[in-house]
């Protein structure tokens, strides 16, 4: 059946399949313990305990955690995040969002009720994160030790 459209819709449908959105969901009462990489997007409504890195959007929901540091393009944040927020593009902060941590971003927009321990830097200071359009930044966001 398929096979009889093969040559006219062959290179539209695989660059369709290779664009199409995918998000890898970590449910409410789902707990882990690592560090999660993703070329697409991750929506945490559950608790992360290490880095979340992702090419995409991260959103955390009300009832998420990550204790760990959070990297991405972009990312919506309604739950707690304890450790350093980088963000190469817009950050959005809803008014339940608890960050302790310092947030580095190019656009930022904080809802009434947010809060944010720690310092946030923005424009020039976040522009070596929108150099990097892969996964593989998740190396800059490790813990140095000295």
């Amino acid at each position: 059946m398929l096979n009889s459209k093969k040559s006219s819709s062959n290179g539209s449908s695989s660059s369709n399949s290779s664009q199409s959105p995918s998000v890898n969901i970590l449910s409410e009462g789902t707990k882990l313990k690592g560090d999660l990489n993703s070329q697409s997007d991750i929506r945490v409504g559950g608790t992360i305990e290490g880095e979340a890195v992702s090419k995409g959007k991260l959103i955390v929901t009300g009832n998420g955690k990550v204790i760990g540091n959070i990297t991405s393009s972009e990312a919506d944040i309604a739950g707690r995040v304890e450790g350093e927020v980088k963000i190469s593009d817009k950050l959005t902060l809803r008014e339940t969002a608890i960050i302790d941590g310092n947030i580095y971003t190019k656009t930022l927009i904080v809802e009434e009720g947010a809060q944010i321990n720690g310092s946030c830097r923005m424009g020039s200071d976040a522009k070596s994160l929108s150099q990097n359009s892969d996964a593989d930044f998740a190396n800059e966001t490790k813990v140095k030790s000295s």
